[in-house]
């Protein structure tokens, strides 16, 4: 019987680190919803507990776990992903220049603009993928983080992340790797020389749609990590127990999970590639898409369930195509069991570079057949 410490990373996910109960014996995780916790005899802290703010069981176990999964030296969890960077943002020193994709989530990059805008920080973004601009927008000295997204939100871009870590690492800066729609059941960001791994846990790490959490995974001596650490403190952003403890249930199908996501979107990237209906494809996946080398060699797990179809016709097909369908569930997310479809420009709104006739789809783990046969009756209908 090998030693927990060479387990492989899925066994470990699937027995939630293998952490029984103490007390019971229970082979789920218990969930510690107290929000401060009593000294002992001594008036010692038990196991450095104090107030849930700082941190709790539940909170700490969901931490080890994607630190695990991610190689990291330390993580932290918060109570969304928004509030994962904007910690990020709020340690670097006042002014400091930050350089990010211009295709990527559009609440982040609204942020960062935000941001600019007030002083805070200075602020150049680059083209999705292109390693050239990437190293055009830093400003060596001055920049202080680099921020990717890959796969990027959008048309799944794929930016090499050991290329960008030398590019920001020669220019004095940290790269942070937005890794949500790859997970570490296929991507490793900090293995790759990355120096913070971040997700929305409310998508794959979860996979149930019912709780909004951020994580961010670090490398050793990372200079900023005890000032994001304290900027959560303060901040009172740690994800609190009952949702720590529904993302460990998440965390302990997630590789089963992303493999049937993957498995269903490759087929149905495939079917509709070259469809009569669809302009492109886009997905990384796929041989035709322009950074599948790339992808193929950093996403060793499988390439996910987010893809984007560009419809033919008419403006305003693509939308009447996401309102047709059925089986396709019209929301906002992605990395749930169920698929989501939505028109990308209704969403993000103008100025992000989004087609009009975009719709990201979110491929989950139901039956692939249904699936394709719900985007066929909808472009059929809406022909």
């Amino acid at each position: 019987m090998k030693r927990n410490s060479d387990l492989s990373p899925q066994t470990k996910a699937a027995q939630a680190l293998h952490m029984l109960d103490g007390a019971s014996g229970a082979v789920v995780p218990p969930m510690h919803s107290a929000s401060t916790f009593a000294r002992d005899e001594n008036y010692e802290l038990r196991d450095g507990f104090i107030y849930s703010r700082y941190g709790s069981p539940t909170t700490e176990q969901g931490e080890d776990m994607i630190k695990s999964l991610e190689g990291a030296d330390d993580t932290l969890l918060f109570n969304s992903g928004m509030s994962a960077t904007v910690a990020v943002i709020e340690a670097l020193p006042m002014g400091a220049h930050v350089v990010a994709q211009s295709m990527m989530y559009h609440i982040g990059l609204n942020w960062l603009n935000r941001q600019a805008a007030r002083g805070v920080i200075g602020f150049d973004s680059f083209e999705a993928g292109n390693l050239e601009a990437l190293s055009a927008a830093i400003k060596p000295g001055e920049t202080k983080l680099v921020w990717i997204e890959t796969p990027a939100n959008g048309d799944w871009s794929i930016t090499d992340i050991a290329a960008a870590a030398d590019i920001a690492h020669a220019a004095g800066a940290i790269l942070m790797v937005d890794s949500t729609a790859a997970p570490p059941c296929t991507t490793r960001p900090l293995e790759l020389g990355a120096d913070i791994a971040f997700h929305s846990a409310t998508k794959y790490l979860n996979g149930h749609s019912d709780l909004t959490a951020g994580v961010l995974s670090a490398r050793a001596a990372l200079p900023i990590w005890e000032e994001i650490h304290n900027v959560r403190s303060f901040q009172g952003t740690i994800l609190p127990g009952f949702e720590a403890w529904l993302l460990i249930r998440g965390l302990r199908t997630l590789y089963i999970r992303y493999k049937t996501a993957s498995d269903n979107a490759m087929r149905l990237a495939q079917h509709f590639e070259g469809h009569d209906g669809i302009e492109a494809v886009q997905y990384p996946g796929l041989p035709s898409h322009k950074g599948h080398a790339i992808a193929a060699k950093q996403m060793t797990g499988g390439f996910g369930g987010m893809m984007s179809l560009l419809v033919k016709g008419p403006k305003g097909r693509a939308l009447a195509v996401a309102k047709t369908c059925d089986v396709f569930i019209p929301a906002t997310s992605l990395g749930g069991v169920e698929s989501l479809i939505e028109h990308r420009l209704t969403v993000s709104g103008e100025g992000y570079g989004i087609p009009e006739n975009m719709l990201r789809l979110s491929i989950g783990i139901e039956d692939v057949d249904d699936l394709i046969a719900d985007l066929e009756q909808a472009l059929a209908t809406t022909a």
